[in-house]
């Protein structure tokens, strides 16, 4: 199994200068209505929106000039591809990017702008990335998968090595679950040093994938229903070295339904005055669930991405 916090320490010292360092803040309004200590880790903004941009960026830097040359082929809901899309304008690194045909459409604008070709295939990201794979193997490219991959998963393990700093006394952390490579950075960088904190993954009711693999102790293809939560939806793929990570690192698991999710992302922004995606607000929604655990309590909840579309926000309006 990887060591996270050593790949998460030499990936921090390849991306640094080009990404956020996101910063720490302690929510009065969370924290006066639970009774925790709670902080938000603002990678909503982030370069790209989102968190992805780490591992994405930490990946291609890893790459040789000679792998860097045949290209690049990857597959994403839609925050990895615009991250991915960015980091390769960085390096000038030309590439293809494969989407379900139900990503957000605000989304696939966002990677569009940086004129990189997207090929739509399937409607789910396990099917797209399949498809990718395949593509890649012919054409003779690179694949980066968005968490099946333990250099974009020490990528996302910056943020831990952040938080290290910035809140070394966490009770806490909960994390939005999807493929698992932002939980299994996190948590994999931090209980290197803090084996005492409790990483808890959250998930929603409508495609708790990963969820129902590790409690089914395999890796399962099970049917999905859309949720607001875009980013963590679809299945995982099979094999994934998140899976193991995840058995391994995480403490608890919660399942949130699409309600709590609304209700979490009306909140934060009626509360905050600021913007985030659906699978953002699916972390605190997990935390609003189990609150009276951690009264007293530092906490800390991972605003993952801040990509929503106004459409998304009129629906829930």
């Amino acid at each position: 199994m990887m060591n996270v916090y050593k790949s998460s320490l030499d990936a921090s010292k390849r991306i640094n200068r080009y990404i956020v360092s996101t910063s720490l803040k302690r929510s009065s309004w969370l924290s006066d209505e639970t009774g925790a200590n709670v902080f938000f880790k603002y990678e909503n903004l982030q370069y790209t929106g989102s968190f992805k941009f780490r591992g994405a960026l930490n990946k291609l830097f890893s790459l040789a000039d000679e792998e860097r040359s045949k290209g690049i082929i990857t597959a994403s809901t839609g925050n990895h591809g615009v991250a991915i899309a960015r980091a390769m304008s960085i390096l000038k690194i030309p590439g293809l990017i494969f989407t379900p045909s139900n990503v957000s459409e605000y989304k696939l604008e966002r990677i569009k702008k940086y004129g990189v070709e997207i090929k739509q295939f399937g409607n789910d990201c396990v099917i797209s990335e399949r498809e990718a794979r395949k593509f890649s193997s012919i054409k003779g490219m690179n694949y980066i998968s968005p968490y099946n991959d333990t250099d974009v998963i020490a990528g996302q393990g910056t943020i831990g090595i952040e938080l290290l700093e910035q809140c070394p006394h966490a009770d806490s952390i909960f994390i939005s679950l999807g493929g698992g490579g932002l939980i299994s950075g996190i948590a994999g960088s931090i209980k290197q040093e803090d084996k005492n904190v409790k990483i808890v993954a959250c998930s929603p009711e409508n495609s708790p994938v990963m969820h129902k693999s590790i409690k089914a102790g395999r890796i399962c293809n099970i049917e999905t229903k859309p949720t607001l939560s875009d980013g963590t939806a679809g299945g995982v793929e099979e094999g994934s070295i998140t899976f193991e990570l995840c058995q391994k690192l995480i403490d608890d698991y919660i399942l949130v339904s699409e309600e709590e999710i609304v209700f979490a992302l009306k909140s934060f922004m009626e509360n905050e005055n600021l913007a985030i995606e659906g699978s953002a607000a699916l972390a605190i929604a997990g935390f609003l669930k189990q609150s009276n655990k951690w009264i007293g309590k530092n906490v800390v909840i991972i605003l993952c991405g801040g990509n929503i579309s106004r459409k998304q926000l009129k629906e829930i309006s």
